[in-house]
């Protein structure tokens, strides 16, 4: 299985670039895993609304051209699904006999532009609260190999 993770802007913290390197470590038994990242846009303090849809337009576009078209793309957004563990490692089981690359994108810190939720096959959300986007990469990945070890039968903690 491939799977792909573009987030917005660059991992900065020394902790959050650990994390990613041991779950990216872990899945490499499971999956082709790909990290990409794309450049972010500095937001003004006191951004009107129209300079906000800039921005999450620009970042949207550069998300848009790392995808290809035959790609799975599923972004993460408040305003989708909340499966269990369990059901997303049932979802990705099912996704991963299409034999398409999976993506997972995570938007910047104004989330995503409309014109990537329209891409998306799939719209994820593991909270209705909001996160930093830098953390995102972690537990999405976290629940990426919590998913291989369930589907797989293998222990972990609970």
């Amino acid at each position: 299985m491939r799977i792909a993770v573009i987030g917005v802007g660059k991992l900065k913290e020394k902790y959050f670039v650990m994390a990613v390197e041991e779950y990216a470590k872990r899945l490499a038994r499971y999956c082709k895993l790909e990290m990409m990242e794309t450049a972010d846009e500095k937001t003004p303090d006191g951004a009107s609304a129209a300079e906000e849809e800039r921005i999450k337009r620009v970042e949207g576009e550069r998300i848009l051209r790392a995808l290809k078209a035959e790609d799975c793309v599923i972004a993460l957004a408040i305003q989708g699904e909340a499966p269990s563990s369990e059901e997303l490692a049932v979802k990705l089981e099912q996704l991963s006999f299409l034999g398409r690359r999976i993506v997972f994108v995570i938007g910047g810190s104004l989330g995503l532009h409309d014109s990537v939720l329209a891409r998306a096959d799939l719209r994820l959300s593991f909270s209705r609260m909001t996160f930093p986007h830098q953390l995102m990469r972690v537990i999405l990945l976290e629940q990426i190999y919590r998913s291989f070890r369930i589907t797989k039968g293998e222990p972990y903690h609970k």
